[in-house]
């Protein structure tokens, strides 16, 4: 098992591809909203794909009404090979949502405030090493979950996580960027906890008073916190962390040994499932991937395993990747 960063993959986890093939067809579906400096990114990335001897993508935007799975899924059935997400976290697990379980790979990029699959596998923010990783051909096979037939490839919650999110508005984060989250989890410190029965696949009911619970494909959370330490996208289940502290002391106290890594943290509980199902008393809010959905009593994770083909660095380029994302 990884040591859970995120930050790196190991030649185990990479596929190369044929060197000697030929160039792909690609497609880029963005967020006209969210993603500044368009018409910049537009030229690196055409220059980039121009370089390496490759077409130019189609550009393809999203909409109120379908932020990004019928646009990727019809650009795969249109002839792209690779559909790059351009956008926030909801730009990209809408983009999975379209792509998962077919034949198109997902490049990412990062253009929003959270930025959750790329800060968990490496990808780099820069848009032209973005395109070098494409071109290199590397790709990892990675789990996609499922929460009311809806995708995510890196956390469903419910509780306290949903909360901030939802929090955490467009002007919030333009505001103070990441640090917006910060900002709305303070004013959910002291919410009362949540009544909940947890389901792990066919293990005897738990029940628990809890802030949160969260269903983990990787482990890091906004603002880089890693709280699901062996945490792995492509092993077939999720990590679940349970989440229950009472006073704001206690919240210190997990706060510390999460940031120390520390083996058992106070207030936290981590399992691991091939599907989960939480169930509470009352409607509460909850998130996938940082996008918060409607309010339910029910969160059950269904996995599909290897079920999204993702354009990562090749082991030997993401030291070099990330160095010349720094420099520019």
């Amino acid at each position: 098992m990884g040591d859970g960063t995120g930050t790196s993959t190991t030649s185990q986890d990479v596929r190369t591809g044929d060197a000697t093939a030929g160039p792909l067809r690609t497609a880029v579906v963005y967020n006209p909203v969210r993603v500044e400096g368009l018409d910049e990114r537009r030229r690196v990335v055409e220059e980039a794909l121009a370089a390496a001897g490759w077409p130019a993508p189609r550009w393809i935007e999203t909409t109120e009404d379908d932020p990004g799975a019928g646009q990727a899924r019809q650009a795969v059935a249109d002839g792209a090979q690779v559909v790059f997400a351009c956008g926030g976290d909801g730009t990209v697990r809408s983009c999975i949502e379209g792509l998962a379980g077919g034949p198109g790979a997902l490049a990412v990029l990062p253009a929003g405030t959270g930025n959750l699959l790329a800060t968990n596998l490496g990808l780099p923010d820069d848009p032209a090493a973005g395109v070098r990783v494409v071109v290199e051909r590397g790709r990892r096979r990675i789990d996609v979950g499922y929460v009311d037939g809806q995708a995510f490839a890196v956390m469903a919650g419910i509780g306290f996580d949903a909360a901030l999110l939802d929090d955490a508005s467009t002007q919030l984060k333009a505001r103070f960027g990441p640090a917006a989250y910060v900002v709305s989890a303070l004013k959910h410190l002291r919410r009362h906890r949540i009544d909940v029965r947890i389901e792990l696949d066919d293990r005897p009911p738990m029940r628990r008073r809890v802030r949160s619970v969260v269903v983990g494909n990787v482990g890091r959370l906004q603002g880089g916190v890693l709280l699901l330490a062996d945490a792995e996208p492509d092993n077939g289940q999720m990590e679940v962390a349970v989440l229950a502290p009472r006073t704001l002391g206690d919240w210190a106290g997990t706060a510390w040994g999460v940031a120390r890594r520390r083996k058992h943290v106070p207030h936290l509980e981590t399992f691991r499932a091939s599907h989960v199902r939480v169930v509470a008393t009352e409607p509460h809010r909850r998130q996938l991937d940082g996008d918060v959905i409607e309010r339910g009593r029910v969160l059950e994770v269904s996995i599909s395993p290897a079920a999204l083909d993702l354009c990562v660095p090749q082991p030997e380029r993401s030291e070099d990747l990330s160095e010349g994302s720094e420099r520019l």
